[in-house]
């Protein structure tokens, strides 16, 4: 699904227009951005929860060239599905 898609589906689920339905999901994908951009977790009952991590430096190899490289250090997104999300998933 795409997010055109979303957009559409979540206007036709709340009975309101695409502009405002879009507005609202990006309002949500704003605010759920900066909260883990602080290093704050997400939790939205019934779904799930975003939490920032970190992944220190580590070395790695060229797969060209065998050559030992420093992997940088970075900070990532993981997500885990609530016990509701993993069994709407699961049923099947």
């Amino acid at each position: 699904m795409t997010k055109t898609e979303l957009v559409q589906a979540l206007a036709d689920a709340t009975d309101t227009t695409q502009a405002s339905a879009a507005r609202s999901l990006d309002a949500l994908i704003r605010i759920v951005s900066d909260e883990l951009g602080n290093g704050r977790e997400v939790a939205i009952a019934g779904f799930g929860a975003f939490k920032p991590s970190e992944r220190a430096e580590r070395a790695g190899r060229n797969p060209k060239t065998g050559e030992t490289i420093t992997i940088a250090a970075a900070k990532s997104v993981k997500f885990s599905p609530s016990s509701a999300l993993k069994a709407v998933v699961n049923k099947g």
